[in-house]
């Protein structure tokens, strides 16, 4: 029981790069590199693991603030994200967004929920049917709610697609009626040049004939 009570190791709230709390089952540095990542991330919602050598960090972004645990590799995602789950609900009741908390100013008050709810989901509540019952549940609505939203997320994007390809049949529409009224344009222009042409050649063969049979051509 001891060694599964070590999976889950360390645990903290931020917000941006500052540390509001924190706790850690075992010493090292794991403080150190939880800060790295911080300032790697940014403050958009999301749920992201990092690997460290045995280890994962794994983080929890919404509200604008971060929750981060450091597990053992074995510990998996699903447990480690409950309890980021459970943590974000208990501190963001407590103390809503915290926006202007200075550093370590929940540690007092905040370090030993961190150090139950690690002991806590270190035990595995999965091994309890009834929060196992839950916990499936909990995922189940959770991959529901990202399908619904994936399913319309793609039908927007089919959406935006249909109103583009409107857009291209209005434009083609609109060239075919330009092209076709440029071409009826070009036929009668052609057509009054050879008229034209025309005319001005039987008056220069008539000037012609005119020159060497008279004016009404009676001597040709």
């Amino acid at each position: 029981m001891a060694a599964q009570q070590q999976k889950l190791l360390f645990a903290l709230v931020a917000r941006g790069t500052v540390v509001l709390a924190e706790h850690s089952v075992v010493s090292g540095n794991a403080n150190l590199i939880a800060v790295r990542i911080l300032e790697k991330i940014g403050s958009e919602d999301m749920r992201v693991s990092y690997t460290q050598e045995r280890h994962m960090f794994h983080v929890l972004v919404t509200n604008g603030l971060t929750f981060m645990c450091m597990a053992e590799e074995a510990a998996g995602r699903r447990i480690p994200f409950a309890l980021l789950d459970d943590v974000a609900a208990r501190f963001s009741t407590a103390y809503g967004a915290a926006r202007e908390a200075v550093a370590y100013e929940y540690s007092t008050d905040f370090a030993p929920v961190l150090a139950e709810r690690l002991a806590y989901y270190g035990r595995d509540p999965a091994s309890d049917p009834l929060s196992r019952v839950r916990g499936e549940l909990s995922e189940v609505k959770h991959i529901m709610i990202e399908n619904i939203e994936k399913v319309l997320e793609r039908g927007e994007k089919l959406d935006l697609l249909v109103d583009k390809t409107d857009s291209l049949q209005e434009t083609a529409f609109t060239f075919r009626s330009q092209a076709r009224r440029l071409q009826r344009t070009l036929w009668w222009r052609n057509a009054k040049m050879w008229v034209v042409m025309g005319g001005v050649a039987a008056a220069v063969l008539y000037l012609i004939l005119a020159a060497s049979c008279g004016a009404t051509l009676s001597h040709c």
